[in-house]
């Protein structure tokens, strides 16, 4: 991908850097973020003479028009995420995930984008049990008034209206839902960030429940990987993707002894009440990435552990 004008909501956010390292050197990016978490004013792009940064919230829609002005391709990778900050707001989460999806693709049609729109989802929206979920499977939207759901409800709404823009403007759509995403730039919430760091300085270990939940964990480069597949791949507009490894399942309990034994870390591990209802299985069908698009992972789960930590050692 060369010489196109990319505008990236949520652009210093962790994913989005990813992203930003492997098409920053062809590509001009506008990054449009309000700053809440932020991977990239530490990266080593954070200078780079390719990029454009615009402080902005997706909730301002003629602010979001306007700087989405004149773009070839729109990530829209913005969102509220993590199981702490949802259930401390859930009306917010459904505030940015629903209306600044919704100002997102009006933004985007507004300017005419004419190569993609990348929309992220969440495997969240397949419930509580997940076990190799194919994109044509129902999605579960979870008791109302429990505030976990608040987020895959938001997302899946999010789904339903790209899908929408597709069908009814051609607005060339695609949804792609992360599987339990880590690596290197992670910030906020997330168990195996949370996990290495706390090995890393012998600290205690928090499993929130029995630790028996199980999921498939797929490190960012692979991730990545397949975003670049679907920016490339006319066969991915209009479709929605499952995107993670489903070779690198383990319960968060052998998450946790899994990192102590590869970092040789002898940190304990301590179990408090969960915070919430929790997802007790998810596993990713991902064939339809496999077939369409050619994407298959290659990290493995210790070598992404490795990876990581030597990420956030690099920081200390």
């Amino acid at each position: 991908m060369k010489g196109k004008n990319i505008f990236i909501t949520g652009g210093a956010g962790f994913i989005a850097n990813t992203i930003i390292s492997r098409i920053v050197n062809e590509n001009k990016i506008t990054v449009y973020d309000n700053f809440h978490r932020d991977t990239l004013s530490n990266s080593a792009f954070a200078h780079h003479p390719n990029i454009r940064v615009i402080k902005g919230d997706v909730l301002d829609l003629p602010h979001l028009t306007t700087s989405m002005e004149n773009n070839d391709i729109v990530i829209h990778a913005a969102g509220i995420a993590g199981i702490d900050t949802v259930i401390k707001d859930p009306v917010k989460t459904m505030r940015v995930n629903m209306i600044g999806t919704a100002n997102a693709l009006e933004a985007a049609y507004v300017n005419k984008v004419k190569d993609r729109f990348i929309d992220f989802s969440t495997s969240e929206i397949f419930g509580s049990y997940a076990f190799k979920s194919a994109e044509t499977d129902n999605t579960v939207s979870g008791s109302a008034g429990e505030a976990r759901w608040t987020y895959a409800v938001s997302k899946l709404a999010g789904e339903h209206l790209s899908h929408a823009y597709y069908k009814k403007y051609n607005l060339p759509v695609v949804t792609v839902r992360p599987f339990n995403i880590y690596g290197p730039g992670q910030t906020g919430e997330g168990a195996i960030q949370a996990f290495i760091k706390r090995a890393i300085k012998s600290e205690d270990i928090i499993i929130n429940g029995d630790g028996a939940q199980i999921r498939a964990w797929c490190y960012v480069d692979d991730f990545v990987d397949c975003i670049m597949l679907a920016l490339s791949k006319k066969e991915a507009i209009g479709e929605s993707f499952n995107i993670g490894n489903a070779r690198a399942v383990t319960t968060i309990l052998g998450l946790a002894e899994t990192v102590l034994r590869v970092l040789k870390s002898n940190s304990k591990i301590i179990f408090q009440d969960a915070l919430s209802v929790d997802v007790e299985l998810r596993i990713p069908s991902v064939e339809k990435a496999k077939s369409l698009l050619g994407f298959k992972s290659k990290v493995d789960l210790e070598e992404g552990i490795l990876k990581t930590k030597e990420w956030f050692l690099s920081k200390a």
